[in-house]
């Protein structure tokens, strides 16, 4: 303020007795002055400016500079002026005098000019103007911009009815959206000028973002697949998969609308303005290390992280997970989904099969783990061991029994029964039947252990061996005749082998001599059989002259049980 001016003078001096007084002080010195003071003050009716001596909830009392001091209710200020303080300036008339002799004060209105062709220049131009709030109304705010304007609330810029109060006595930049100069009508907007001013600082914003940054954002908001980071003024997305170098089942496990987090800018598109953000990235690439960490053959510990179709996932380090297919779980045949072995959190080990960095990959096996069944069934179950198992299951080919600890044998359809042709397996044996076999081979390369059902059962030809001695005297019909052996069958099904020599010639023996060496019951035998009488005549032939069909003695020479062989010499 100006000292010299008289005016402000009497304004600090009437600050001052207020402060030294009380309201009851300044209101009984009023009344006393108020006889003194001349009646045309009293009668005026223009304009006096006046210095606001005394506030009270209802009227401000006001000095009107040696004329009398008078009240004025302060409901007749205007909205704008409802924040009179003592001090303030005030310009008032004087409308009358109570019967206590009170002057009556009236405030009066000044309005600002209005520069209607500044504002329709404003309007044209689409320019923004500056005006500031005066009072709220229905609907909306007012607004001194040089003529009085209204703001309606969707167009205030502000979420609520708490914040559009906040405005009033406040300055605003504005747009106007309509004017009419003849009912002196403006309609403006302070929310256009918000969104422009915020596009322009996003625009600025993200033109100051590179790939590669590192800074901080809030969590705006959270969704299924990532969440929204506010980077100031620039939103960015953190997709899910960048969250973190381990599996991320939901992006509300990881955070929270509100956290304050860093992250890297890993992509910029300039021509949608989106920002792609990764948090994982700020650390090492676990994947960068597997190589060297995991290798083929080494055993690992691990944690079951998620189970598929067609096998589970194992997580061996944070970011780092290897798969253990169907077929590497068990030495059995029988697992035929993962659950049926493990579950998620179950920790297990595990032998590393392959790695593969570049693709993120990594073979495992949980049944190496365990130990390979088989390279003790090369020692358990050598050619010759007697097996009793149960059938498992029955194929066209053969039948296979569970041998425990995952190993299956195979009995094909052609080691299953002695002299008789078996059509299908299940006419030998049953699937749940328990079953008495000799292991015939073990193949450690296609790991496979093949039995005999059999050969533990008695032939004809262990029969004939078990009921004839070496030296007796059988008949026998020859089936082949060779160059120095005969093919003899000495019962049905059972043939031996007699080895011819050559011999001198000597004198043809009686027929009665040879007749009488003949065994009648073993000639009975062979004759009951499918075979003809043989063809040759003479009952005692030279060797040149024996053929096939002919009957005739032999003696036994040997028996061989292991070979289930039978060695016979003839009897001339």
């Amino acid at each position: 303020m100006n000292p010299a001016n008289p005016v402000d003078e009497q304004f600090e001096e009437a600050g001052a007795q207020a402060e030294e007084s009380s309201f009851g002080d300044i209101l009984q010195q009023f009344e006393q002055e108020q006889a003194a003071a001349p009646k045309k003050a009293a009668e005026s009716s223009g304009p006096i400016k006046g210095t606001v001596v005394a506030v009270s909830d209802d009227a401000v009392l006001v000095d009107i500079h040696g004329k009398a001091e008078g009240a004025l209710p302060k409901a007749s200020l205007p909205p704008e002026a409802q924040d009179v303080a003592v001090g303030d300036l005030i310009e008032v008339t004087i409308i009358g005098r109570t019967d206590d002799g009170v002057t009556l004060l009236s405030p009066i209105r000044v309005e600002k000019p209005k520069d209607w062709s500044g504002l329709l220049a404003a309007f044209n131009e689409k320019r923004t103007v500056q005006g500031k709030v005066t009072d709220t109304v229905k609907g909306g705010v007012r607004v001194d911009i040089g003529g009085r304007a209204f703001m309606p609330a969707s167009r205030s810029g502000t979420r609520d009815a708490f914040e559009l109060q906040k405005l009033v006595g406040q300055d605003v930049e504005v747009r106007i959206l309509s004017i009419d100069v003849e009912k002196e009508d403006i309609v403006v907007d302070r929310r256009v000028v918000l969104e422009e001013e915020s596009a322009k600082k996003k625009e600025e914003r993200f033109h100051s973002l590179k790939e590669g940054d590192v800074l901080k954002g809030r969590v705006r908001s959270v969704t299924d697949f990532g969440a929204f980071l506010d980077l100031g003024g620039v939103d960015g997305l953190l997709h899910v998969a960048d969250m973190s170098w381990n599996r991320v089942g939901k992006p509300a496990d990881v955070v929270k609308i509100g956290d304050e987090i860093d992250v890297k800018i890993l992509k910029l598109n300039t021509n949608t303005r989106k920002v792609s953000l990764g948090v994982k990235q700020l650390t090492p690439d676990p994947w960068t290390v597997a190589a060297e960490k995991f290798q083929s053959g080494q055993k690992a510990m691990g944690i079951v992280a998620r189970l598929t179709e067609f096998g589970a996932f194992v997580e061996l380090a944070p970011g780092v997970d290897g798969l253990i297919h169907l077929s590497q779980m068990s030495w059995s045949k029988k697992v035929r989904k993962p659950s049926d072995l493990l579950k998620v959190g179950d920790q297990v080990e595990v032998v590393v099969l392959g790695v593969k960095p570049g693709d993120k990959r990594i073979e495992l096996s949980l049944k190496s783990a365990l130990g390979d069944p088989f390279t003790e069934a090369l020692e358990k179950y050598k050619p010759g061991t007697i097996v009793e198992a149960p059938v498992t299951s029955i194929q066209a080919f053969g039948a296979f029994i569970d041998l425990g600890d995952g190993l299956d044998g195979m009995i094909h359809i052609g080691d299953m029964a002695n002299d008789k042709r078996v059509d299908h397996p299940k006419d030998v044996v049953k699937e749940g039947e328990t079953v008495r076999a000799i292991v015939l081979d073990i193949d450690k390369e296609r790991r496979r252990i093949r039995l005999g059902l059999k050969q533990l059962q008695p032939t004809k030809v262990d029969n004939f061996i078990t009921e004839h001695t070496v030296g007796e005297m059988i008949s026998g019909r020859i089936a082949d005749v060779r160059n120095n052996s005969l093919k003899v069958e000495v019962a049905e099904g059972v043939y031996g082998e007699c080895k011819l020599e050559e011999k001198k010639e000597e004198a043809a023996k009686p027929a009665a001599a040879a007749s009488s060496n003949v065994d009648v019951g073993s000639l009975a035998a062979l004759l009951k059989g499918r075979w003809k009488e043989g063809k040759g005549g003479d009952p005692t032939p030279k060797a040149a002259s024996l053929r096939t069909g002919m009957i005739r003695n032999f003696k036994i020479a040997s028996l061989d049980a292991e070979h289930k062989k039978i060695a016979l010499t003839i009897v001339e």
